[in-house]
């Protein structure tokens, strides 16, 4: 098992939601503690994202770092663990530069990062938008 979460192990013959389970099932106490640390510069690079064509993938890497700012610090602790994994291999997902696209390609770059976000929402679709009801916050959802 890597050290960390961003050593992916892509598995052969699996779709990207066996691929997002499967690596959030590595995100253990540490990994999350880790990522809650970054994640001031993880919002700042997040929202510097310029992907006219996945418009919303910004607001739903907000979101799902917010949640785990929420969870990592006590302030939420409803969220159940597999929706916090998952949001944290999300993240680090859209961290990487050099992934199944790397983000540089021209229209396409961030249409994996996008895609495994949007799985992330997805499954997690009721307990992303109690949250947000918990907390004012307006739900972004799938199609933002």
């Amino acid at each position: 098992m890597p050290n960390k979460l961003t050593d992916l192990n892509i598995p052969k013959n699996v779709g990207l939601a066996d691929f997002v389970h499967h690596n959030a099932a590595k995100v253990t106490p540490k990994i999350l503690h880790g990522i809650h640390h970054k994640l001031p510069q993880l919002k700042l690079e997040f929202a510097e994202i310029h992907a006219p064509k996945f418009p919303h993938l910004v607001d739903q890497l907000e979101l799902l770092a917010d949640v785990i700012e929420d969870y990592a610090e006590g302030a939420d602790q409803e969220i159940p663990y597999f929706v916090i994994a998952e949001a944290c291999f999300a993240l680090a997902y859209a961290h990487k530069k050099l992934d199944l696209i790397p983000d540089h390609v021209p229209d396409v770059g961030y249409a994996d990062d996008s895609l495994v976000v949007r799985i992330v929402f997805a499954e997690n679709d009721r307990v992303l938008a109690e949250y947000c009801k918990r907390h004012g916050l307006d739900y972004p959802g799938i199609e933002a």
